[in-house]
């Protein structure tokens, strides 16, 4: 029977680490020996609680007696390291790795990370040196084998010190305590304090007399066990420790492979931006196990919740660098604004770092810049293949799980939760699973708390898609070209001197609902290159003074950082006229309007407006606008055109659709002509068939339900039959 198969790999690395204890303690055992020969009361059973006149003599004599390495270690610790090369020259058997050992770089992260001797790997993962492996097994062997408290008592000559003093240690290592570099392996940014290695506690006392001792989760590691440390386990996130094998094998939750190649070589930090619904954390997941590494699931918003988050995240740290293994870390939304500083801490970690969220990514959270991925959207026939792989309850026969989650925008990890809710209710009712548990156990997973202030727009039109006459269409563009130029004419030109004005450019899009003005703010956004954020003031005002424009101001202030465009809908909400002052509720509504005249002016962003009652604006505020343009309802020639832009060239049309009439009868706007078509193509959908004239004229019919207009037959024309 060979070596290797006599001595499994955890077997090899537990008598590595004996090894290299045992030889510590013959040090340990010739200091004692030294101590012994001049002590002239070796045997005092009080020794070490008192001081006489003939210790201190000997003190002062003598000096400290400890023994470092002699010429017999070196055998020992040759004997020692074989037990580490032995463990380095196994290797994973064929087929063990699958997929992790496609490259040979990969192989090697994952010889590293999961090789057999523990105390090897932690030299290596945290640049240790040969004098630093001494210092930290001094350290350890108390948790080893209790007789070295005594030991460490009598060489401290204090029975209540039973742990090693900084100077002992140094001595224990043949090294002068008054050696610079050898204390400075001590020092708090030196890789075995830094890296939570080593604890040297008692401050208060001089650097030499300080106790020194490894933290239990460490000691635990070394001897083979890697269930994380308590003092973050409340951080960890539901899906902590799953590989993620699972979901890389599930088609629509994205390919881990790109970003597993891009961390083996060398990328630290990696932002996956998601939407709701999105594959971030399951593709992040997917390629550290792909890249040879574990996973550490971070849950932000608890971390962000944690009294002492700094503490969590240096704990999270070693535990990764212990395992070798990833963090990633979702939702970051919780910490941009309240506390970004734990972003920074997380993000700047000397380990892989993966984050998940749905805000954009500031680059004053990391002094590194990330590799910014987004995020895969899970469709239906995703979920229902991760459902059925995270608890393959049984079915009821008629169950269509693919269609009932689809109206269910989820993650894969909120996915697997929500298969477990529901195998629990039907474990519950003693049958199949059914409709209804598939859908509690998915609304289940719905988050409270939602931040409704702003919504970020990644735009998606052009000026090609606005359908205007030619004035508002000039006027947009004069928009864009102010946006395009503020600097100049603003800045080098001094345009608009004095007064604490702003560089910003602010609009007022005026007209009925439906006519274009959310669409027009986006074109612009798109022609600037730029993020549109929707803001609904009716979201903002609160009925508590001082409340409203506390809501604004974190508003303007998170655009202040941001490179966007700034909508504010329905905003006659806010900035109408200022009335005369009759009681205090005038008062502070006029107060609120002034101080956002005042902020908008001071404002150095673009800033649009859009409003169904343009006369109910303030004059003082229409006069700080740059451009007011009015959008029209469009005329019958522009309906036309809205008709056939707004059905689109991929759905189905049956023969005989009549847009001619439909633009000439049935004044609309263009925001109704699209929801028109939008309801004609679900009626199409639920037929099996083409959008077919029926469909229109009964979608119309909704809309003017909707709109609170009568049905009028003469409207409808030859096509009144039709209607429903």
């Amino acid at each position: 029977m060979s070596e290797e198969t006599t001595h499994p790999p955890h077997d090899l690395s537990l008598r590595h680490l004996l090894a290299r204890a045992a030889l510590v303690e013959e040090r340990v055992r010739r200091a004692v020996d030294a101590r012994q020969a001049t002590d002239p009361n070796p045997d005092d059973a009080f020794r070490g609680l008192y001081l006489d006149d003939q210790t201190v003599r000997r003190l002062l004599d003598e000096g400290r007696t400890t023994a470092g390495p002699d010429a017999t270690d070196a055998d020992q610790l040759a004997a020692a390291e074989a037990w580490a090369d032995r463990a380095d020259a196994l290797r994973a058997g064929p087929g063990e790795r699958g997929e992790r050992e496609e490259s040979g770089r990969l192989q090697k992260r994952v010889e590293v990370t999961t090789g057999p001797t523990r105390l090897r790997a932690l030299t290596r993962e945290f640049d240790l040196t040969s004098l630093d492996v001494e210092i930290l097994l001094i350290a350890l062997v108390p948790d080893l084998d209790d007789r070295f408290e005594q030991f460490y008592a009598y060489l401290n000559d204090d029975v209540t010190r039973q742990r090693p003093s900084a100077g002992l240690a140094l001595g224990l290592c043949g090294v002068s305590a008054a050696d610079a570099q050898a204390r400075g392996r001590l020092h708090p940014a030196a890789p075995l304090r830094a890296g939570g290695l080593l604890l040297v506690d008692e401050p208060e006392r001089p650097f030499l007399a300080r106790a020194l001792r490894v933290p239990d989760r460490v000691t635990a590691h070394l001897l083979g066990h890697d269930t994380p440390d308590p003092r973050v386990a409340d951080v960890l996130a539901p899906w902590h420790g799953d590989p993620g094998t699972s979901w890389r094998r599930t088609p629509g939750t994205g390919d881990p492979a790109p970003l597993a190649r891009a961390i083996a070589n060398g990328v630290g930090l990696t932002y996956v931006r998601e939407e709701q619904g999105g594959a971030g954390t399951a593709l992040a997941a997917a390629a550290l196990t792909h890249a040879g590494r574990s996973v550490i699931g971070v849950d932000l918003e608890r971390l962000a919740a944690d009294p002492h988050p700094t503490d969590a995240v240096r704990t999270l740290v070693r535990e990764a660098r212990l395992t070798g293994a990833g963090l990633v870390g979702a939702p970051i939304d919780p910490l941009t604004r309240e506390k970004p500083e734990v972003i920074r801490l997380v993000a700047e970690a000397d380990l892989p770092v993966i984050l998940v969220g749905r805000a954009p990514w500031d680059a004053t959270w990391s002094a590194r810049p990330p590799l910014l991925l987004p995020a895969p959207r899970v469709g239906p026939e995703a979920r229902a293949a991760l459902w059925q792989q995270a608890h393959p309850a049984p079915l009821a026969a008629d169950l269509d799980l693919t269609r009932v989650l689809s109206p269910f925008l989820l993650t894969p990890a909120q996915v697997a939760q929500a298969a477990r809710s529901a195998a629990q209710v039907a474990t519950l009712n003693g049958g199949e699973v059914q409709a209804e548990d598939v859908r509690a156990g998915a609304r289940a997973q719905n988050a409270a708390g939602l931040d409704r202030l702003a919504r970020r727009i990644e735009p998606a039109v052009t000026w090609d898609d606005l359908v205007l006459p030619a004035d508002p269409l000039a006027q947009l563009r004069e928009l864009a070209a102010r946006a395009r130029h503020r600097d100049r004419v603003l800045g080098e030109w001094g345009m608009r001197p004095g007064g604490g004005r702003g560089r910003g450019v602010a609009a007022l899009f005026a007209g009925d609902s439906g006519t274009g003005k959310t669409m027009s703010a986006e074109v612009i956004a798109a022609d600037l290159g730029l993020d549109l954020y929707t803001v609904d003031l009716a979201t903002v005002i609160d009925k508590y003074v001082g409340e409203t424009e506390k809501n604004l101001e974190k508003i303007f202030s998170e655009a202040a950082g941001i490179n966007g465009v700034l909508l504010f809908d329905e905003a006659d909400a806010i900035f109408g006229k200022r009335s005369e002052v009759k009681d205090a509720h005038d008062r502070y509504a006029n107060v609120e309007s002034a101080y956002l005249l005042q902020r908008m002016e001071s404002f150095d962003g673009l800033a649009i407006l859009s409003t169904n009652l343009r006369a109910n604006l303030d004059d003082a505020f229409t006069r700080r606008l740059d451009l007011v343009v009015d959008f029209p309802m469009p005329d019958a020639e522009q309906r036309r055109v809205l008709w056939e832009r707004c059905l689109g060239p991929l759905l189905p049309r049956a023969e005989g659709l009549d847009l001619d009439f439909c633009a000439e009868s049935f004044e609309l706007a263009g925001g109704n002509i699209r929801s028109v078509a939008v309801t004609a193509a679900y009626l199409a959908a639920e037929s099996g068939g083409p959008v077919r004239m029926a469909d229109l004229i009964h979608a119309v019919q909704r809309e003017y339900q909707k709109l609170g207009r009568l049905t009028l037959a003469s409207e409808f024309g030859e096509y009144v039959a039709l209607l429903r």
